[in-house]
């Protein structure tokens, strides 16, 4: 057994293996994608399905308002801003969807993204322009990236007087980059432009405030770094924008239990539905509170920080970012020039990521990114290092 590499030697990786019921075999390095729940998490959702099941006209028109509002709150809480600022949706996509019908765009407005940009949100702001006549421009931020102000002011070299709405990862999908978007935000408020923060990666891995971000609307999905169940997420939305705000499903837009009217209750109604995963969100954040943020932010860093080194120098790969906790956090994506392409791909896994899951049984995604073929290593408080040790063992057979 190869000894624990010194650079992670202050943490016990054993402590929380097994608080999570993970399938046997599997190296799973891909939290980032899918991030399975642990299990008092589970529990916690199923002490909530069977009481919902007891008695569901209870629980759905007398109950479930207030039992939301809890839920908000501890959340709340837990990202630094008012539990009246949320509401519920199943993830990101949901969200961003919902401020795409909100916000007006006419012909010839422009809306910015940038290259480190979800597909499904490109997809989003690329149709909604379409169709508005509109023009969505997207940015290409700085290869290598050396300096946050080099970012924002890259990304501002974009922006122009029809610009209405910029659109900006906190922590980038496939590059896994942490973008600057306490400075994205302060400078686009001096030009009174709204933005709009895609942020599921960012929760539990960063630290940070939704209101002293200074952002519009945040979407994100607590199934992530959180480690929710699956299916939920949250749209925040500025006290500014909520006026006239409507959710992308229409239902009632009314309370069932007969509160006074708020913003909320467009939201939080979408039809009969299934509400227990976000009242296991606060089992959630106790979860890693009781892990210890701090830690869990410094462990997943270091190993993750660990397959960064391990892989470029297996493969010859490079890194998309300087080697900082402030660029990165519990994922990491390397560039792997030296493989090849596949003539079946995209579209098809490339045949690395195949060969990785068949023979090794390691979750790991590989993808095309600029033009160049990246791995994204993703790591949580479940995994240890020789699950890094495996994967690079793997690489160097499938790769010489």
């Amino acid at each position: 057994m190869l000894e624990v590499p010194t650079e992670l030697a202050d943490f016990d990786f054993d402590r929380f293996a097994g608080a999570w019921k993970l399938a046997e075999g599997v190296t799973y390095l891909n939290h980032g994608s899918f991030g399975p729940a642990p299990c008092r998490v589970l529990r916690e959702r199923q002490r909530w399905i069977e009481e919902l099941e007891r008695q569901p006209m209870d629980f759905f028109v007398r109950r479930l308002e207030g039992l939301l509002d809890h839920a908000a709150l501890r959340l709340s809480e837990f990202v630094g801003c008012a539990a009246d600022d949320l509401v519920f949706v199943p993830n990101s996509t949901s969200g961003m969807n919902i401020v795409e019908r909100n916000v007006r765009l006419e012909a010839g407005d422009e809306v910015l993204l940038t290259d480190h940009e979800y597909g499904a949100v490109t997809r989003i702001w690329t149709q909604a322009c379409e169709r508005s006549g509109a023009r969505a421009v997207t940015a290409q931020l700085p290869r290598p990236l050396v300096s946050q102000g080099e970012l924002v002011d890259t990304l501002f070299d974009s922006v122009t007087d029809r610009t209405r709405l910029i659109v900006v990862s906190h922590v980038s999908s496939q590059p896994a980059v942490i973008l600057p978007v306490e400075g994205i935000c302060r400078r686009a408020r001096e030009l009174d432009i709204p933005v709009c923060i895609d942020g599921p990666h960012a929760i539990a891995m960063v630290e940070f405030r939704l209101d002293e971000i200074g952002c519009d609307f945040y979407t994100a999905s607590c199934h992530k770094w959180l480690c929710a169940p699956f299916g939920t997420g949250f749209l925040y939305v500025h006290p500014r924008r909520r006026q006239g705000l409507k959710p992308a499903v229409t239902s009632w837009g009314s309370s069932l239990s007969g509160q006074d009217a708020r913003w909320k209750d467009e939201f939080h109604w979408p039809g009969t539905f299934d509400p227990t995963g976000y009242l296991a969100i606060a089992e959630a954040i106790g979860m890693l509170e009781d892990a210890g943020l701090p830690r869990f932010r410094e462990q997943t860093h270091a190993l993750a920080r660990y397959a960064r080194g391990r892989v470029c120098e297996t493969t010859n790969g490079i890194p998309l970012t300087p080697d900082e906790p402030s660029w990165f956090g519990s994922m990491v994506t390397i560039a792997l020039p030296d493989v090849p392409r596949s003539d079946s791909w995209p579209g098809k896994p490339h045949p690395l990521q195949s060969a990785l899951w068949d023979r090794y049984r390691i979750e790991v995604p590989l993808f095309e990114w600029r033009e160049t073929l990246c791995l994204r290593v993703s790591c949580h408080l479940y995994n240890r290092p020789r699950d890094i040790d495996l994967l690079v063992r793997a690489l160097a057979e499938l790769t010489s």
